[in-house]
């Protein structure tokens, strides 16, 4: 199994990065796995207060579970991973069953964050966009997908989204062995990850 890390800015292209990835390989042999599943249940705080919370820190993310399931679907297991409810910050209670592929593409702002990630990682991406591009791709998906207003898109991004990618996700581009510029339309870039790819499985094979 090849685990890759796709880790970038919000609203950098790592989610169309990755589905262009898997529609190279086919979906029979590789799969996304969502870091954004993985935020803490925040049910137990008035939603005034889920509101307040800073949802871009590394520590909103419930990293050792999904290490865990990493670690076993390198074992060959399936596991069962969480889903989320971005309008109410809370875990929602069905689960997805996640079988074993030969490609697994972590994606998320923290891909690159946590070391125990890291290290099993073969290829370390990370998706790079202008930050005013990157800002209008949080507005449009929020507004549309999260039931926020753009007065509350705006004010978190000021408040929490920009401070904390450059304190936390801007630094971990030092660690990745690809950086895609461009985001999702960076068409000779994701040519060389899935070249590197079809290369690795052939030698695996």
């Amino acid at each position: 199994m090849i685990l890759i890390g796709i880790g970038g800015g919000t609203g950098s292209g790592k989610t169309t990065v990755a589905r262009r990835i898997v529609q190279s390989l086919g979906e029979e042999r590789c799969a996304i796995l969502p870091m954004d599943n993985y935020y803490k249940d925040m049910s137990h705080l008035p939603l005034e207060e889920r509101r307040k919370m800073n949802y871009d820190h590394p520590d909103v993310i419930e990293h050792q579970l999904l290490v865990e399931h990493v670690r076993r679907l390198l074992q060959g297991e399936t596991v069962r991973i969480p889903t989320y409810d971005f309008v109410t910050y809370t875990r929602k209670f069905e689960t997805i069953e996640f079988a074993p592929k030969q490609v697994i593409l972590i994606e998320g702002i923290f891909a690159l964050y946590y070391e125990e990630l890291r290290r099993l990682y073969e290829l370390s991406i990370y998706v790079d966009a202008e930050s005013d591009i990157r800002f209008i791709r949080r507005l449009m998906r929020d507004i549309k997908e999260r039931g926020r207003t753009v007065e509350s898109v705006v004010n978190q991004y000021l408040g929490t989204v920009k401070p904390m990618h450059d304190a936390y996700v801007e630094p971990t581009k030092r660690y990745a062995d690809i950086i895609v510029p461009k985001g999702g339309y960076n068409d000779r870039a994701i040519e060389v990850v899935v070249n590197y790819i079809t290369k690795k499985l052939e030698r695996e094979a």
